[in-house]
């Protein structure tokens, strides 16, 4: 994901999942620290995949929940979706599963009056611990994007996806370069 346009906490939290990718037993030592990003947490959520093929949402922020009008603990977290949107995010987080690098979605959030705001929401890939069972596990960020005041403190009620960036799963590693001898004889 090199999209340079998304917003700071969004950076923030994909560059501390890369951290955990590369070395997770240093990161909490060399790691950013929660209380430098307060406003970022209250904007978390984990979902769990269920059986049923349903996105089971596991911790929700405060923040979070005032937006959506609800504490979102325990609901499926497709049905803040409808339709094709529905449809779209359902493909979209299999496949970050398939994957197992984040993806962004951009799109609006409406109020019941419509009043709107634009919205990216990122999804990563949880690892695995070892000696646990595995669990299809997700961390969140639910961020708008400005423009939270003009919802006038009503719960943003219909989720509508603009566009999906789906997960880089570009290795990056040594850059090999030809070089190329154009003498015409050898001596």
């Amino acid at each position: 994901m090199i999209d340079r346009s998304i917003h700071p906490n969004t950076r923030i939290l994909l560059d501390a999942w890369r951290r955990m990718q590369t070395d997770p037993q240093s990161h909490g030592l060399t790691g950013p620290d929660a209380r430098d990003h307060e406003n970022l947490l209250d904007r978390i959520f984990v979902v769990e995949q269920r059986e049923d093929q349903s996105w089971l949402v596991r911790t929700s922020g405060t923040t979070l929940n005032a937006l959506i009008g609800r504490n979102l603990v325990n609901n499926n977290y497709l049905d803040l979706w409808t339709g094709p949107d529905r449809a779209m995010m359902a493909a979209f987080i299999e496949a970050i599963r398939f994957d197992g690098a984040p993806g962004v979605v951009r799109g609006r959030g409406e109020t019941l009056t419509g009043e709107r705001v634009e919205l990216e929401i990122t999804l990563m890939p949880l690892s695995i611990e070892a000696g646990r069972s595995p669990r299809l596990r997700m961390l969140g960020l639910y961020q708008t994007l400005g423009g939270e005041p003009m919802l006038l403190g009503q719960p943003v009620f219909r989720h509508r996806i603009s566009m999906l960036v789906p997960p880089d799963t570009r290795r990056l590693g040594p850059q090999l370069r030809l070089v190329a001898n154009l003498q015409q004889g050898l001596h």
